[in-house]
């Protein structure tokens, strides 16, 4: 987890110890840090995602992918906020594998039309969707509250109260302490 950039948004590097395929979710910014982290774990990078379409997310997106060489994926709804085109459009439970590891990916509107988080083992990565005692705006363009709550209850909530939460900003929580603690969802 590297916060980047002037609104410290989450990037996140996985990486598979086996095959060393690896993964960047949400390259904001700082770049050259995220490479160098990337180097240092000896990670050949499959697959850049974004989590959605808002600049601190999706800033350094482009100069890591002329970088690493690795398609950059979004959802169809958010691809029009880029400023260049994206390699490939999320769909609502699709799934990737990156070395020995699945990861799938659940649209979650709310935030922005085409917010989408990953399920991966052990984990959540839940871009502005859920945070630790908070959920993401919705009073951007496209946002909307009922769809952001619909959203986490029936898509991010079942995934068990064990699971780790990786938000977009701030530090991770678990699926448990958020349906006990956070306001949004008493």
């Amino acid at each position: 987890m590297l916060p980047v950039g002037a609104y410290q948004a989450n990037c996140y590097i996985l990486g598979c110890d086996k095959t060393l395929d690896g993964l960047v979710i949400d390259p904001g910014d700082e770049v050259l840090r995220i490479v160098n982290e990337i180097s240092q774990l000896g990670l050949r990078i499959k697959y850049i995602f974004l989590t959605h379409g808002h600049f601190d997310h999706t800033g350094g997106a482009s100069e890591l992918k002329r970088i690493t060489g690795a398609p950059v994926w979004i959802h169809a709804f958010d691809e029009p906020a880029l400023d260049f085109p994206a390699d490939g459009n999320f769909f609502d439970t699709q799934v990737f594998q990156v070395g020995t590891y699945s990861i799938q990916v659940l649209h979650t509107p709310g935030h922005s039309p085409g917010g989408v988080c990953f399920h991966a083992p052990g984990a959540v990565f839940t871009g502005d969707t859920l945070f630790a005692g908070s959920v993401g705006r919705t009073d951007f363009p496209g946002g909307s509250h009922s769809q952001l709550i619909s959203a986490v209850r029936q898509k991010v909530f079942p995934l068990g109260d064990h699971l780790r939460v990786y938000p977009g900003h701030g530090p991770p929580t678990t699926i448990g302490r958020e349906r006990l603690t956070n306001p949004f969802f008493r």
